[in-house]
């Protein structure tokens, strides 16, 4: 089995080495962006919309060129375990989705999925089998065109030096940065 350009084995070390794992959600993640880019019918530029932050980013990132860093993924968290892959130009490409009604013949990967037995009762082996054997037949796909709002490139625009801490910030963002208006992940400076 190949994922992307990967034989299962280098797929697998390639997650490890950048989630620290081979987690379940990166396993069927790679499968979920091998049968988009497959569906997508492209050769233009493309760009990924992510709707959970666990796992299926990673997946992306190591299988496309789109990343958080470069902007061409973006997550919206919508607590799905979906990705959509779409040309950048017209909005128009896939949406990948693990389908839970899918999952019935392969009951380790629901349980997983529906999270209905805790983590350490689940059966790791069982459940990277399950996935491989069932591999895109676990999946729903649609045709989809990405709303125009989220077309557009977010840029930082105009930057500011904070008068409070001094450090450069996006001045559309007020009159000091977010971190001294109090929303700062810090206790203490930062």
């Amino acid at each position: 089995m190949n994922i992307g350009k990967y034989s299962l084995d280098e797929y697998s070390r390639l997650a490890e080495s950048f989630h620290g794992n081979v987690a379940p959600g990166v396993l069927i993640g790679g499968i979920m962006v091998d049968a988009a880019l497959g569906r997508l019918n492209t050769t233009r530029l493309y760009d990924a919309i992510c709707e959970t932050h666990s796992c299926l980013p990673d997946a992306i990132q190591l299988l496309t060129p789109c990343t958080m860093g470069n902007g061409w993924l973006r997550i919206v968290d919508l607590g799905r375990f979906a990705l959509t892959l779409y040309e950048k130009d017209t909005g128009r490409g896939v949406r990948v989705f693990l389908d839970a009604g899918k999952t019935a013949p392969w009951p380790e990967v629901r349980n997983w999925y529906l999270k209905l037995r805790p983590k350490r009762q689940q059966d790791l082996e069982a459940l990277i089998d399950e996935i491989l054997k069932a591999g895109v037949n676990l999946l729903g796909f649609q045709d989809i065109e990405v709303l125009p709002l989220f077309l557009a490139r977010q840029s930082k625009g105009e930057i500011a030096l904070c008068p409070v801490c001094g450090e450069a910030y996006p001045k559309n963002h007020g009159p000091v940065c977010r971190g001294c208006t109090g929303q700062s992940p810090y206790a203490g400076p930062g």
